[in-house]
């Protein structure tokens, strides 16, 4: 092999095992969900995710601590923002915020059963993982655009779907888009302090996951949530079949205010 495809075939392992991650709104374990902050209600996340693997595709470990707010006083229908600070703490170009590590998220929903319709569904759109570099030397805008629907079922808990959208420029032409969605289900019978999620994130790029997890709430304000994140495998654009990388343990530490 040519030292070019020598150079190139190490470029993309690097960049592509080290993307993966998230600036998150209001999510369940790794993709968004149709809540929405109200009004005042402000939450800080603390979030890690740990590799499985110290091999060097497995991808780096990602730390990611944000904040979110409601920012709109309505019942029926709500709007947050949010800012992150994510990085992998590599400092390189091509590593997960690298120099460049604030991004952006906002999201406008409405909840089940709004304006008194009962039955009517949660509805919620937004978008995050807005970077603040749109250079090709270390481009962070991903600008995931996204929309989903949700229903409480007896039972069984809340089912969620819908679909996304990002930038070409950042997760490549043709495999930027997919579908999302997830259950997630308090779990009374045994706590009311425990809930349970599965969600999912199709797509040959960087986000596309799996997730499964649970979060114990120890008062109104914190809670933890503890999950483990699979990548779907993607082709690389030198010809390399490459998984987003290994799987992360995760751990996501919730402060809400007041």
């Amino acid at each position: 092999m040519k030292l070019g495809k020598i150079m190139a075939t190490a470029a993309a392992l690097v960049t592509l095992a080290s993307s993966a991650a998230l600036a998150t709104p209001s999510t369940q374990i790794w993709i968004p969900s149709t809540d929405v902050k109200g009004f005042k209600e402000v939450n800080i996340g603390i979030d890690n995710y740990i590799r499985f693997s110290d091999e060097p595709t497995a991808g780096a470990n990602t730390f990611d601590v944000g904040i979110t707010a409601g920012i709109l006083p309505l019942e029926n229908f709500k709007i947050e923002i949010g800012v992150d600070y994510m990085t992998d703490n590599l400092g390189t170009k091509d590593s997960i915020g690298g120099k460049h590590p604030i991004y952006f998220n906002a999201k406008a929903g409405i909840p089940e059963d709004a304006f008194g319709i009962k039955g009517l569904p949660a509805v919620a759109g937004g978008i995050y993982n807005i970077g603040t570099y749109d250079k090709t030397d270390g481009n962070t805008m991903q600008n995931m655009a996204y929309g989903l629907i949700a229903k409480t079922l007896p039972v069984v808990g809340r089912i969620s779907v819908g679909g996304y959208n990002g930038a070409e420029k950042n997760l490549g032409k043709n495999v930027n888009s997919g579908i999302l969605a997830s259950w997630d289900r308090s779990m009374p019978e045994i706590s009311d302090k425990l809930w349970l999620a599965v969600d999912y994130m199709s797509g040959k790029n960087f986000n596309g996951a799996v997730s499964f997890g649970g979060s114990w709430a120890f008062s109104k304000q914190v809670s933890l949530i503890v999950g483990l994140n699979v990548y779907n495998p993607f082709q690389s654009s030198v010809g390399a079949s490459l998984p987003g990388g290994k799987p992360t343990f995760t751990t996501q530490l919730d402060i809400n205010l007041p």
